[in-house]
């Protein structure tokens, strides 16, 4: 993989007129991998390298913008809020409440173990409207089927295994820009 981040994605942060954060997530759509950045010492934005990368799994239903598509979004978003760093692995959550655990009778829970929940950068693309990313509930989370990781299986969301979801949580701070592409 080419780890050099694509114009697109300098051009994104400029325009929506942020600083760059220290870590950087990159998904991989098609790949099904998500990429941990960290940006090195250098002034230059340019200076992010690879740490680390992961299994994931994005939307069966493929890639869309709008509300209701149940389709993972592109573009430029920010982790803006993070729910579960103090519940065990295996935690189930809906409406972003903890109701129960995996290995307690909920042993098909979709939303499992922590929640990165994404806000859209690009007015127009992942930002207000019908395709607003935080208003449709995009998030980076566990998944009680792990076993569906590396094929897309989520209805939008990105899911993540606990043993790499957990101390990513723990290392991410609120602000940090998460790049989706094809």
């Amino acid at each position: 993989m080419n780890d050099a981040l694509p114009p697109r994605f300098f051009d994104a942060v400029e325009i929506a007129g942020i600083p760059f954060s220290q870590h950087l997530l990159r998904i991989r759509i098609h790949q099904q991998q998500m990429f941990l950045y960290i940006k090195g010492s250098e002034e230059h934005a340019s200076a992010y390298r690879v740490k680390r990368n992961f299994l994931i799994s994005t939307s069966r239903f493929g890639i869309g913008q709008q509300e209701g598509s149940n389709r993972t979004p592109l573009g430029l978003h920010c982790v803006k809020e993070m729910i579960g760093g103090t519940w065990p692995a295996g935690t189930v959550f809906k409406g972003r409440e903890p109701v129960g655990f995996t290995w307690a009778g909920m042993p098909d829970a979709k939303i499992t173990t922590r929640i990165l929940w994404l806000d859209g950068l690009q007015p127009g693309l992942n930002r207000g409207g019908n395709v607003d990313s935080h208003a449709r509930y995009i998030y980076i989370h566990g998944t009680a089927d792990q076993r569906s990781l590396g094929r897309p299986g989520s209805c939008g969301c990105i899911h993540m295994a606990d043993r790499d979801l957990v101390p990513l949580f723990h290392q991410l701070p609120p602000g940090t820009l998460v790049w989706i592409e094809e």
